[in-house]
């Protein structure tokens, strides 16, 4: 690895496809980052190829990006954090490294995900987590890691509660082919970004099954509905659901299959098990314990959310795809509601 020769970087926590190509991007607009990884030999690897082969293939990293391994380091003195771990495992890493992290260094997140077993959004967990830090902020949207890698044109959205964090946020993400706009509705902004996965694995299942685009563009805006209904009810506004970090991130999610959550509902209709999906894929499917935190949301909110319901089902209660789409076709019809 090379030596740290930055006074004051944007520390990237999270060495997969998501935080390399946030690392990259930041990289590419003129700013000294430091990326950390908790597996010493990956980060060795990558630092010595300067290229995230096993996730980000054939893209270079700039001569600005540097890697670390010692979370010490990557947070001894960084001008704001960016984390993009798992969201299960933000209980735990935060707990462990609490002491790590300054009340004067702002931090942020696009990590997208429920906690497992409680439901709560990744703002929740942070501010139990890391008391000492005030500004907290989330990014998410419309994203695939590999194309902001490729500077493919790309826009986001950046919720706080303190505009001169999320001011500070966008100024170091825009660029030319990156967008920024601000929000400060949080639970809307991370709700969205947890839900779309459920519904995405819905996508496509109902794809993997041959049910065509009608079937498809129902089931998204159907989908929407459950999702606003829910996030409404939590606290969410409206106006969030129908920006980039809902309906954005959910076509997204629905349509294309760089989705790994789409592929898994895809891969479940050709009759795979999940064990077997989840070899196959190699990467978190963040939508599989989601869509358990999302129907137990849902109860506990008195929400509707019957495709989220039948997603549950299949993963969780050994419900065949086709017993799902028929208990869905067969509900009573109603009005078109949100």
């Amino acid at each position: 690895m090379s030596k740290l020769n930055q006074k004051n970087p944007i520390a990237v926590l999270g060495a997969g496809s998501w935080g390399t190509a946030l690392a990259i991007h930041l990289a590419d607009s003129k700013h000294d980052v430091l990326l950390w990884g908790n597996e010493p030999e990956h980060i060795k690897l990558i630092s010595d190829q300067r290229c995230n082969q096993q996730y980000l293939p054939g893209v270079n990293f700039p001569d600005s990006l540097q890697l670390t391994d010692s979370l010490e380091l990557a947070l001894a003195s960084p001008s704001w954090i960016l984390i993009a771990i798992p969201s299960h495992a933000y209980r735990s890493f935060l707990h462990n490294n609490a002491h790590l992290f300054s009340d004067k260094v702002g931090v942020a997140w696009a990590s997208k995900g429920l906690e497992v077993g409680t439901g709560k959004l990744i703002h929740q967990v942070v501010a139990e987590e890391l008391p000492q830090c005030k500004k907290l902020a989330v990014m998410s949207g419309p994203t695939f890691a590999g194309e902001v890698a490729r500077k493919l044109p790309t826009a986001i959205t950046v919720a706080s509660k303190s505009e001169s964090f999320s001011r500070q946020i966008s100024d170091d993400l825009h660029s030319g082919r990156f967008r920024v706009y601000l929000s400060s509705d949080l639970i809307g902004v991370e709700l969205g970004g947890a839900f779309k996965n459920v519904l995405a694995i819905a996508a496509g299942a109902v794809d993997g099954l041959g049910f065509g685009a009608n079937t498809r563009a129902a089931l998204i805006t159907r989908g929407l509905a459950e999702m606003m209904r829910l996030g409404e009810a939590m606290g969410g506004y409206r106006e969030t659901f129908m920006g980039l970090a809902g309906v954005g991130d959910l076509i997204l999610t629905c349509t294309d299959n760089q989705s790994r959550n789409r592929r898994t509902g895809m891969l479940l209709a050709q009759g795979q098990t999940l064990e077997q999906v989840r070899k196959e894929i190699g990467q978190e499917i963040e939508g599989i314990k989601t869509a358990r935190e999302v129907v137990n949301l849902a109860r506990r909110y008195n929400v509707e959310v019957p495709i989220s319901e039948q997603v549950y089902r299949v993963l969780y209660e050994n419900c065949s795809l086709e017993e799902a789409v028929h208990v869905l076709l067969s509900r009573k019809t109603s009005q078109e509601t949100y």
